[in-house]
């Protein structure tokens, strides 16, 4: 207004004006519910918020942490790579993103935005712990499946029995690994072991399909035609 007084622009000062405090009103409102653990609220909140806030990385965060609360970690990943994008060295939206991945159960990404953090700061401590232990899952994964394409299926069994050594709490990866156990029993003509684990998978996983498969190709060998 200094520089260019005229109705138009105070008209148009005021509107921001206006809309500024409004915001601010918001934002205030957005914390004392992330404070009384009210994410819903927080979420909608903030979602009005960063409809003009587009590029307000705290922001972008607090969501993110309200969707991890939530229990929707999926929805906090765009977030938190946006936050990634517009915060200089933030290693810790990195982290983030590839511990949300991990329990996901996709340990390729996982060690992909882990190793960002580690380019960023090699030093970073919760990050190199993870990086070791994405690391080691995902070269046993990868050379059990390798002796599944080779034939190896006592070898895979093994390899897959180290996965759940590994990680024993994140249950996504056991589930995959007996999956994966019942495939090898299956073509290696363990049929009676092959129907009891791929049970056990499926009362886990009703739909799984390769499961399904794995399953009635056993009941194939033990003449169960019916099953």
């Amino acid at each position: 207004l200094k520089s260019n007084p005229s109705s138009n622009e105070e008209k148009e000062a005021q509107t921001q004006l206006t809309k500024s405090d409004e915001l601010q009103r918001l934002h205030s409102q957005a914390l004392s519910a992330y404070q009384q653990e009210d994410y819903e609220a927080a979420i909608s909140l903030l979602d009005e918020i960063l409809v003009v806030c587009v590029w307000d990385a705290e922001l972008r965060e607090l969501r993110a942490e309200c969707y991890i609360k939530e229990g929707e970690p999926s929805k906090a990943i765009s977030d938190l790579k946006a936050a990634a994008k517009l915060k200089n060295d933030n290693t810790e939206a990195f982290y983030k993103i590839s511990r949300i991945y991990y329990q996901l159960g996709d340990h390729e990404l996982s060690l992909s935005e882990v190793r960002e953090c580690l380019k960023l700061d090699q030093d970073h401590k919760q990050c190199f712990s993870l990086y070791k232990q994405v690391k080691k899952l995902n070269k046993q994964i990868e050379s059990a499946e390798e002796f599944i394409r080779e034939g190896r299926y006592e070898d895979a069994i093994s390899k897959y029995d180290s996965v759940m050594k590994t990680e024993p709490e994140v249950t996504v990866y056991s589930t995959r690994a007996k999956e994966r156990i019942c495939h090898c029993l299956s073509k290696n003509q363990q049929a009676t072991e092959a129907i009891k684990l791929c049970t056990e998978v499926l009362q886990l996983e009703p739909t799984n399909v390769n499961a399904l498969k794995d399953r009635a190709e056993a009941y194939l060998l033990e003449d169960m035609y019916e099953e």
